[in-house]
């Protein structure tokens, strides 16, 4: 029951705020709208550019060349066959890696060693490629500099991380 009432609460609470310090709430409210479609109109053509290579990427079959390909030198740093598409996708779409998480397990069965490690890759890492889409292309900027090396590095510390502390624990 009260938490139905949350969101009117909060927003009574900002109303009555705004009216006892006398500012202009609608006003003040169309300004933020305003901002906001400001952000979405620049950051746009990065997310279009993103979702458009992400679903060519996973069509076009490079993923499942990309993961053979490179399949004997994960094996040899304990990654399981099975995890290694999601090792590839999670930093380019976070959708497209919870739609291989759950393939995993279906696949595997939730109790599985591997579908624990997929679950632990993809609570630990980040969707780096979105991310700086989003934030750099409302930012404005255009070199990225260390940020993909370093954020990449991070993504593949955690995803390693991941195989090793659950294959420890098995």
């Amino acid at each position: 029951m009260i938490i139905s009432l949350i969101i009117p609460i909060i927003m009574l609470i900002i109303l009555t705020d705004g009216l006892i310090k006398k500012v202009p709430v609608f006003s003040c409210f169309t300004d933020g709208a305003k901002e906001g479609l400001k952000t979405m109109y620049s950051i746009a053509p990065s997310l279009i550019g993103l979702i458009t290579a992400i679903g060519m990427f996973k069509a076009s079959g490079a993923l499942d060349i990309l993961t053979n390909f490179l399949s004997p030198v994960t094996e040899l740093m304990g990654i399981p066959k099975e995890v290694s598409p999601l090792f590839f996708l999670k930093p380019i779409s976070g959708s497209g890696s919870l739609a291989m998480l759950n393939r995993i397990v279906s696949d595997n069965g939730a109790d599985s060693v591997v579908s624990k490690i997929a679950a632990v890759m993809t609570g630990s890492t980040e969707t780096t490629f979105y991310c700086i889409a989003v934030y750099y292309g409302a930012t404005n900027i255009k070199k990225t500099g260390y940020t993909v090396p370093c954020a990449l590095l991070g993504d593949f510390a955690s995803m390693l991380t991941a195989c090793l502390i659950v294959m420890r624990d098995v």
